[in-house]
């Protein structure tokens, strides 16, 4: 039997309603709780184990969220590969609203979180190669799948995750431009670096949701407002594609 597969669930993609079979399974780790139960089903034919990192009721900040907890229950649940959602602004022309983009690479400025399994004094120290923070033949599968689905993808881009839970300031934004971003979010760090201390395939799958601070004309709730449900639907359609492949 294959391992399923780890979805986590962001402000993008809170459930999934297409999960057949589906039970929740509460999870402990050595690190506490993770966000939520684990939600254990049948997606496309295919075992899935999926988490909203932000927990019931959304109540979790980026900054709070146990991302340690979160990767190692996902573990401890047999996954192998992990398709991460989440809810982006776009900074390049390329990444506009309603777009998904499957990154490549990561530029981390968030401060202050638990980013390492071996930070507890008890787990071996690792130096982790993270030259590619994303694992490449699960990026690959999800851009085939978005193109055979017929949807509007942009397959590379780099991911610049900023602390929150407060959107950047154009200054912020314009810095980012600068250093080579396409699209900024906010949980996108640690996760990334704990899967691949964890050993699990990681790939991010990111709705944009808006221009970002200074790089459009309409104000940006109104924007994430209008296109967030629009990026949930085609984030699950692409999951659904996905899965059989990931498995």
């Amino acid at each position: 039997m294959s391992a399923p597969v780890g979805i986590i669930g962001g402000t993008a993609l809170a459930e999934l309603t297409d999960l057949e079979d589906a039970r929740d399974l509460d999870a402990h780790t050595p690190y506490g709780p993770p966000s939520g139960p684990l939600r254990r089903g049948r997606l496309a034919g295919r075992e899935v184990v999926f988490l909203f990192r932000h927990g019931p009721g959304h109540r979790l900040p980026p900054h709070a969220i146990n991302y340690r907890a979160n990767i190692r229950a996902l573990a401890d649940a047999g996954v192998r590969t992990v398709v991460a959602a989440a809810a982006v602004g776009g900074i390049s022309d390329a990444a506009e609203p309603g777009r998904l983009v499957i990154p490549d690479q990561i530029i981390d400025y968030t401060w202050g979180r638990a980013h390492s399994f071996s930070a507890d004094g008890e787990t071996p120290l690792q130096h982790v190669d993270f030259t590619d923070p994303y694992d490449g033949p699960a990026c690959d599968e999800l851009r085939q799948a978005a193109a055979g689905a017929g949807l509007n993808v942009l397959g590379k881009g780099v991911h610049g995750v900023t602390q929150g839970p407060r959107l950047e300031t154009a200054a912020e934004i314009r810095r980012m431009q600068r250093d080579g971003c396409d699209i900024v979010g906010m949980t996108g760090m640690p996760e990334a670096g704990l899967a691949r201390e964890a050993g699990l395939a990681y790939a991010c799958c990111a709705v944009v949701v808006n221009r970002a601070a200074g790089r459009g004309d309409s104000a940006i709730h109104a924007e994430i407002e209008r296109y967030l449900e629009q990026g949930m639907t085609a984030l699950g359609g692409l999951l659904t594609a996905a899965v059989p492949r990931l498995a």
